[in-house]
């Protein structure tokens, strides 16, 4: 039996043509199988995400929707892949702008924050630039068209409907979230202040997933990530948490990367969904080794790492909610 109801929240509306693999998407992120970027195709996060499911299930466990997995997934049928949503002021609300590559120069910014209001809206719900356009043909090119004197023209405004990905498990209580700049990161990435508590994670070199599993060692969450490179492996065996910092600043360290010339220098980088590391760093008792988000949500299963294991943003927010000081960590190849 899954541990959340996946139809909690929106169950969105019918679309004119159907989009079958990011309603299965969407139904698998609500019962915690997080197929990373939802973007309607087949790829490695969409994979692990039906693994992790077809194993919570009982179900043969192929990764890909055979008849078996489709009979499973048909009650929740009704959860529509996407929903319409109208942009609020205050989400609209900036400053957006472009962002320097120096780390030099980027230590000079008060955040480093998103550089558009798509990007927001795309981490918002949990997809990409792309496909929000591809959602949404006409109005982004009305949009455009209206305003293509203006020198950087802005594809999306408060006040504006668009289609967007129907995720859910995103119902937020503030109150029991007592860093407040944390419960607004929480909430613009559409993540939900309940989640699981988890007793162990495991993650997997081979299969570039992290695991979760409760105290009665339910498998409760899947994450797809990225780990290591050939230059900076993932650091096997076992770890313990040390801590979490929420919207981290990052102590950039040219001595640190190998790919790096050390001529870049040290530099404290401002926090901010774009920075090197994301919107929140979960400390390990490794050395210079942690768990934390990312700027380039679209890379992870894919992009090498300097070792430590990347999520996207929201991911990497929601496992927040689940760990602590006592979840025991283990690397696996």
């Amino acid at each position: 039996m899954m541990s959340r109801d996946p139809a909690s929240g929106q169950p969105g509306e019918r679309e004119d043509t159907p989009l079958p693999i990011m309603q299965a998407q969407v139904v698998l992120e609500r019962f915690g199988f997080a197929p990373g970027v939802i973007d309607g195709k087949l790829g490695l996060s969409t994979r692990n995400a039906l693994e992790a499911y077809q194993s919570a299930s009982n179900l043969p466990v192929t990764g890909t929707f055979d008849p078996d997995t489709i009979k499973a997934l048909a009650p929740w049928s009704n959860i529509a892949a996407t929903r319409a949503v109208t942009i609020p002021e205050a989400f609209a609300r900036g400053p957006f702008a472009p962002l320097p590559k120096a780390p030099a120069e980027q230590a000079k910014l008060p955040a480093m924050g998103y550089v558009s209001l798509e990007e927001k809206l795309a981490e918002r719900f949990h997809t990409t630039p792309e496909v929000l356009r591809m959602l949404n043909p006409a109005a982004t090119r009305h949009e455009v068209a209206s305003q293509a004197a203006a020198p950087e023209p802005a594809v999306y405004r408060a006040g504006q409907q668009l289609r967007v990905p129907n995720v859910g498990a995103d119902a937020f209580d503030g109150a029991t979230v007592e860093n407040k700049e944390w419960a607004a990161t929480l909430a613009s990435l559409g993540v939900g202040t309940s989640q699981p508590d988890a007793a162990r994670i495991v993650v997997s070199k081979a299969a570039g997933s992290l695991k979760v599993f409760d105290r009665s060692d339910k498998l409760v969450a899947v994450f797809t990530v990225t780990t290591g490179s050939a230059k900076d492996p993932l650091p096997l065996g076992d770890w313990s948490i040390d801590g979490k910092s929420y919207n981290p600043e990052f102590s950039y360290d040219a001595g640190l990367f190998w790919d790096v010339p050390d001529s870049k220098g040290e530099h404290l980088l401002p926090p901010g969904p774009n920075g090197p590391v994301g919107v929140v760093w979960i400390d390990l008792s490794k050395e210079h080794y942690g768990i934390h988000g990312t700027p380039e949500p679209q890379t992870i299963g894919r992009a090498q790492s300097h070792g430590c294991v990347r999520l996207t943003n929201w991911d990497a927010a929601r496992l927040a909610q689940m760990v602590s000081g006592s979840t025991k960590v283990t690397f696996t190849s």
